[in-house]
């Protein structure tokens, strides 16, 4: 096994994340190691190296000439996640020591050099897994984080998954969460669009068998839901800047799922009133109107088909 693979493996093995177990990053931990080519992992140690003085280890020991404008791709791709790992400390030597510094030095942590110079020996998961009782992943963080940051969607058969931040995400999780429950319960959930992922939920399979294109992933609506039961299939636009469902994009998906043999049921969503208010006469008739701010009722642009009295509601009297 090369010393870069024994690198990649004890990087892996740290929980970096895979962007950080690339070839610049093992080359990096070689050197804060002083482990060259041919040095057993006892024999590491835990020298103060600018960025300069990593690189020209590197060029020396492993021939890989790093341009000296990559000082900056390795200090913020490389070494600034090994700080946040606990791998290596900076300016362990003198902690006031100004960040834009050109004297500025990395070392090895006493408890990550304990790991490294272990490698390949009975003692290293013992090391390591001290070391991850005490510090943790840094993979884990970073999920952690994401998933923070992001909005959490409840599927309709019960596991999670998040969207990107934002408005729109916000709107797509309360017409699962809330309009389906109320106007298609039991109804499955085959696709959710995100804002930065293209899309997050996905049936192929079942929007296959429905005969809804899915090579035309970019054409669908931004949530699909299958309600068997009544064999409906609610197309549902989520509006928050554009895209209700207006004459000509009803026309679209209609020639769209010419084929499909569920009923189609179109509805757009707002967040509130005031949204829907600026596009209401941008909606095209025979479909739907949901608005996330009164989840309990519906608007429907219907003509003559829900035309009747409402069941009054008793009044006490005074």
């Amino acid at each position: 096994m090369s010393k870069e693979t024994e690198a990649a493996e004890v990087l892996k093995a740290f929980g970096l994340p895979n962007t950080q177990q690339n070839k610049r990053s093992c080359l990096t931990l070689l050197a804060l190691a002083n482990l060259k080519q041919d040095s057993p992992s006892r024999t590491a140690d835990r020298p103060l190296l600018r960025t300069v003085d990593i690189m020209a280890f590197i060029r020396e020991q492993y021939h890989m000439d790093y341009a000296p404008n990559s000082r900056e791709t390795i200090r913020r791709q490389t070494l600034h996640q090994f700080e946040q790992a606990r791998l290596a400390d900076r300016n362990p030597d003198n902690p006031s020591r100004p960040t834009n510094s050109g004297n500025t030095v990395y070392r090895l942590t006493a408890e990550a050099f304990a790991v490294v110079r272990m490698f390949g020996s009975p003692r290293f998961d013992k090391r390591l897994a001290r070391f991850v009782a005490r510090y943790g992943s840094l993979r884990e963080v970073y999920q952690l984080r994401r998933e923070g940051t992001q909005i959490p969607l409840r599927r309709t058969d019960g596991s999670t998954v998040f969207l990107s931040p934002g408005s729109h995400n916000q709107l797509q999780v309360a017409v699962v969460e809330e309009f389906g429950p109320r106007f298609a319960p039991g109804a499955e959930l085959l696709y959710v669009g995100d804002t930065a992922s293209k899309y997050i939920v996905y049936s192929a399979e079942r929007l296959a068998k429905l005969n809804v294109p899915v090579t035309e992933h970019d054409k669908l609506p931004d949530l699909i839901l299958y309600w068997l039961k009544q064999n409906w299939l609610f197309l549902i636009e989520a509006v928050t800047s554009h895209g209700p469902v207006s004459p000509k994009r009803h026309h679209e998906l209609e020639a769209m799922l010419i084929n499909c043999p569920a009923k189609r049921v179109y509805v757009t969503a707002f967040l509130n009133l005031k949204t829907f208010r600026k596009y209401a006469g941008d909606i095209a008739w025979e479909t739907e109107v949901w608005i996330a701010e009164a989840p309990e009722h519906m608007i429907h642009f219907n003509g003559p088909k829900f035309l009747g009295p409402y069941q009054r509601r008793a009044v006490k009297k005074k």
